[in-house]
């Protein structure tokens, strides 16, 4: 009988220690993150809090700035929307499977254009693990049925497949429609509130077990609709279309909130890996704004490769698990989104995956110094650009792209930046450092020479 008691002792003993040792929260130590991708369209660099934005708080997005490490030299891999998108989802450059450039709605539909059968997403690889995943907003991957969200590892979607669309019409096009899976809607709210609504409601549903919440919003990409509500709020702006800005901005910033508010309620907020960045600079090229973006202190416009393209905001947040209220400075691209996705999953990459981004969470948390990245490197058409360590080579243009990478063979009248000293490339420092330029333009040409031919033509 004493031994008995005995050894019921040891097991209350044992079963407290381990009950202590389990995560705060839902209490299931095998309980995998859940994963939440928020994306911005067309975003200025210099239009969130964060960046120092004067005129258009963002209070929600400087909160998830705080909370997680913002990437202060955080890049995405194309300079407009649907290769980054491409890039996003399958952690390799976009340009090694042709997938280069913008495409129609109907070139997709009548020649296949846009994301390869070849690749495989963020969303199929998380589903094979086990998570629930969902996609509410914009797609811009192809409108062909094998290219459909729910045919490249969605279970949910809500949005539109096409490039942009209207915030107040479901159906403004005969040819493109916002979608509850693969059904046209009738009516909606302001689509940005709608994504929203969809989002929280995702939440709800899964919050037993882990999910994949991929949010791309198509705010603040054109058209310029904002609801009369928050264009109030902005009566001191003077100029009508930074106005209309500052109110569909407003507007995504409340919609963020709405979904952390979410999280918190079904006490995920520390289960949860949030990212958040945008598609590529703001539009501001050449000379005047297409949405009212800034990109200050960057130079360039969305569809350059100079840094207001490429270089975004960018933020990691995961409590307990990334640096809280912290910057990293070293250069990232949001190719490494899914490899560090994977990793807080406990999904191991696997080397025929060819991946190009990088697990970011050690280097995050101090565990492994260094660069996550060599180099960087951009292709757009007759644009190019390498970054490596503080030297950035780039060749770029206004205007019209180029759909023949093949003018890139000759870099000459590339200018060299050194962006530590002048994040405005200002000072072209070519002719003072030639062996500069030899050195990253070998560096780039040997990347480039592992690329695919663009599969379709330029959109503008």
């Amino acid at each position: 009988m004493q031994s008995g008691r005995k050894l019921r002792g040891v097991f209350l003993c044992l079963l407290a220690v381990f009950s202590s040792a389990l995560p705060s929260g839902r209490g299931d130590a095998a309980r995998k993150p859940n994963i939440v991708i928020l994306l911005a369209d067309d975003l200025g660099y210099g239009d969130v809090g964060f960046h120092g934005c004067a005129d258009i708080p963002t209070p929600h997005l400087d909160a998830l700035a705080r909370g997680g490490t913002r990437m202060t030299s955080g890049y995405v891999s194309g300079p407009y929307c649907s290769p980054t998108r491409a890039g996003l989802l399958t952690g390799r450059y976009q340009q090694r499977f042709g997938h280069e450039f913008n495409m129609s709605l109907q070139e997709s539909r009548t020649s296949g254009a846009g994301l390869p059968a070849t690749e495989t997403t963020l969303a199929e690889r998380l589903k094979a693990a086990g998570y629930r995943t969902g996609m509410f907003g914009k797609w811009h991957l192809g409108a062909n049925e094998k290219q459909h969200p729910l045919s490249r590892g969605f279970d949910e979607f809500y949005g539109f497949l096409d490039g942009e669309h209207s915030y107040l019409e479901p159906s403004e096009k005969a040819d493109s429609h916002v979608l509850a899976g693969r059904v046209p809607v009738s009516e909606m709210k302001y689509l940005t509130a709608e994504l929203a609504d969809r989002a929280e409601a995702f939440i709800k549903r899964h919050a037993a077990q882990p999910f994949f919440l991929y949010l791309p919003f198509n705010a603040v990409h054109t058209p310029m609709h904002a609801p009369e509500e928050y264009l109030k709020r902005f009566e001191q702006i003077a100029d009508p279309m930074r106005r209309a800005y500052a109110a569909m901005l407003a507007a995504m910033d409340d919609a963020v909130g709405r979904v952390m508010a979410a999280l918190r309620a079904a006490k995920l907020e520390e289960e949860t890996l949030i990212v958040f960045l945008s598609d590529n600079g703001g539009p501001t090229m050449p000379t005047t704004t297409v949405n009212g973006s800034i990109n200050r202190p960057l130079r360039g416009s969305k569809r350059q490769t100079y840094e207001g393209g490429i270089r975004v905001p960018f933020v990691i947040r995961w409590q307990g698990h990334v640096p809280a209220g912290k910057t990293y400075d070293q250069p990232v691209i949001q190719l490494d989104v899914l490899p560090t996705a994977l990793a807080a999953a406990g999904v191991a990459a696997k080397p025929e995956w060819r991946l190009d981004g990088v697990n970011l969470l050690p280097h995050l948390t101090g565990k492994r110094g260094g660069a996550p990245h060599e180099a960087l490197y951009w292709r757009l058409g007759g644009m190019m650009a390498i970054r490596r360590g503080d030297w950035k080579l780039v060749k770029t243009k206004e205007g019209r792209l180029e759909t023949n990478p093949e003018t890139l063979q000759d870099l000459t009248g590339a200018a060299l930046y050194n962006l530590a000293e002048d994040i405005g490339e200002r000072d072209d420092l070519a002719a003072k450092h030639p062996e500069k330029v030899r050195e990253l333009t070998a560096a780039w040409q040997r990347w480039n020479g592992q690329l695919a031919a663009p599969l379709w033509g330029v959109r503008r």
